[in-house]
């Protein structure tokens, strides 16, 4: 087991660990008073289950019950069930998927790292691709995405999916693989293997006729990850994540950035929301929710930096006010729970869960 995020007393996540005797948990750590009213003081951080190599995507389903994420490594996505804790393979393969979502008529929306494309599960149970290609080529490997009340899809495309871990590399001379020594194909289906990256990165808006627009260029966000709007549609928040594999146009500085949404569905004023650095020590963003009142849970990648990743939750205007501690990476979040009042995190192999006082803002 890691090291515990807390000192005194040492700490054991797993399902043999003794239960916190705190009326408050000792890794849920208000920074700023305005976090007191957003944290649930007599609810314990549980692990619910561990087992995966790189978890990510968490998205709740409202009316089956169940978060659904992805482990990448593993092409699966996993499910668990409210009703008794019991974990499944929701589906494999998932074509290494990545981001997940809910829309708002409960359509499953997915970003699959192999196949460089979005894709809608629908409610029949077949799938729709929502988007593979912008100009006639290629997207890179589609990140995280949610959905607008107008019925379009906004989604981020990085590079990172470009790795045989979470996805393949580029055929021979792309820039995930320019000496050309590795093999696409290898335990792939036979389609699989001539792709190579062709796009710089790119935040993407896909309105309800399938007409994909690009809204933010990697000159604005570079190697966007994570997005979220706030609760009234207005704003926009991306991460932007540090340098992926091949990827030798830009590099993101695990940072945040803030848009204005126009009415014109375009992004407009925008500016650094915060880049993450708390007591000297990088707490890089990669996924993000707002609650109702507009704050943001962001999920913390802080490295070897023990008792710093987790989440980070800030204000809207980019105040950090509470902090989760986890004794893993995490790499995303979102709200669940019959009331949406559950704040579910997907972090490196495991999946944890906390209470709050607050409501997600918007579909999982």
């Amino acid at each position: 087991m890691p090291p515990s995020t807390i000192t005194q007393p040492p700490r054991d996540f797993s399902a043999r660990g003794a239960p916190t005797t705190y009326f408050t948990d000792p890794d849920v750590l208000t920074v700023d008073p305005a976090f007191d009213g957003l944290r649930q003081p007599n609810a314990p951080i549980q692990r619910l289950w561990t087992g995966a190599l790189w978890s990510e995507g968490p998205a709740w389903n409202s009316v089956g019950r169940f978060l659904v994420w992805s482990d990448i490594p593993n092409n699966r996505q996993l499910r668990w069930s409210e009703d008794d804790g019991h974990v499944s393979v929701f589906r494999a393969p998932s074509n290494n998927s990545n981001g997940n979502s809910f829309d708002y008529q409960g359509r499953q929306l997915s970003c699959e790292h192999l196949t460089r494309r979005v894709v809608r599960y629908e409610l029949d149970g077949s799938a729709t691709v929502l988007a593979s290609s912008f100009n006639g080529k290629r997207l890179n490997s589609p990140n995280d995405i949610v959905p607008h009340p107008d019925g379009s899809y906004w989604f981020t495309d990085p590079p990172y999916g470009a790795q045989l871990y979470e996805g393949t590399v580029d055929a021979a001379g792309g820039p995930a693989n320019k000496a050309g020594r590795l093999n696409p194909k290898l335990g792939q289906p036979p389609e699989i293997g001539s792709y190579r990256r062709e796009l710089p990165t790119a935040v993407y808006r896909l309105d309800k006729s399938g007409t994909l627009t690009q809204v933010a260029g990697e000159d604005l966000v570079p190697d966007p990850n994570g997005l979220c709007f706030s609760p009234d549609f207005k704003k926009l928040y991306v991460v932007s994540t540090g340098q992926g594999p091949g990827d030798t146009i830009a590099g993101g500085k695990g940072d945040m950035h803030v848009f204005d949404v126009g009415t014109d569905n375009k992004l407009h004023n925008g500016k650094l929301f915060s880049n993450f650095m708390i007591d000297g020590v990088k707490c890089g963003p990669d996924g993000v929710r707002a609650d109702v009142d507009g704050n943001l849970w962001c999920s913390s990648n802080a490295g070897r930096s023990v008792g710093y990743s987790g989440v980070t939750v800030w204000t809207p205007q980019g105040r950090l006010i509470g902090r989760i501690r986890l004794p893993e990476v995490c790499g995303n979040v979102c709200f669940g729970g019959p009331k949406r009042n559950r704040l579910f995190m997907a972090a490196s192999q495991s999946l944890y869960a906390v209470y709050t006082a607050t409501q997600g803002a918007a579909p999982a």
